[in-house]
């Protein structure tokens, strides 16, 4: 078990250092800090082969700490966290980490989607590495993809625009 003076020195540390997040393991407990909270729901693949979808999917833990009102990547206009508007009316769907960007589970799989494919809430579009973690990006807008912002194995940015689907 750790001590909660030790939790906070960690807390205090990260909050004072440029890192947005930070996981550590001691005595058998897992502890995760982040700065900003996912923009989607955020699923890590336990597999130590780095094959992602090669595990059971479990939720990542929620962020600690400071920072933020706890909904990231969501515009000043007021919409779904992690979603954009243009004056076109595209949705974008938006990293909610730095990492690097995967669009299928295996290198000789198929792409979780393609422009022109019709999505769904809580589809699975691509894959975010970080920290050698797989974490799979829903989608938290219904529509058809358009656009497919970046190249596969490309690394991405907190905020970075992924995809833009018409919710048409």
């Amino acid at each position: 078990m750790i001590d909660l003076e030790f939790l906070e020195r960690l807390i205090q540390a990260i909050d004072q250092s440029g890192l947005d997040s930070l996981e550590i393991e001691r005595g058998g407990t897992r502890i995760r800090l982040s700065k900003t909270a996912p923009a989607a729901p955020v699923y890590v693949d336990s597999a130590p082969s780095g094959n992602p979808g090669s595990a059971a999917q479990e939720a990542a833990p929620a962020p600690v700490g400071g920072g933020g009102s706890g909904r990231a990547g969501g515009s000043q206009e007021g919409t779904a966290p992690g979603v954009g508007t243009e004056a076109s009316n595209l949705l974008e769907v938006t990293s909610p980490m730095v990492g690097t960007f995967y669009r299928s589970p295996a290198p000789d799989a198929p792409p979780y989607v393609d422009k022109g494919k019709r999505v769904s809430q809580g589809d699975v579009v691509c894959i975010i590495e970080a920290m050698k973690l797989m974490n799979e990006l829903e989608s938290d807008v219904a529509g058809t993809i358009v656009e497919v912002c970046v190249e596969n194995a490309q690394p991405v940015e907190y905020g970075q625009v992924l995809f833009r689907v018409d919710p048409a």
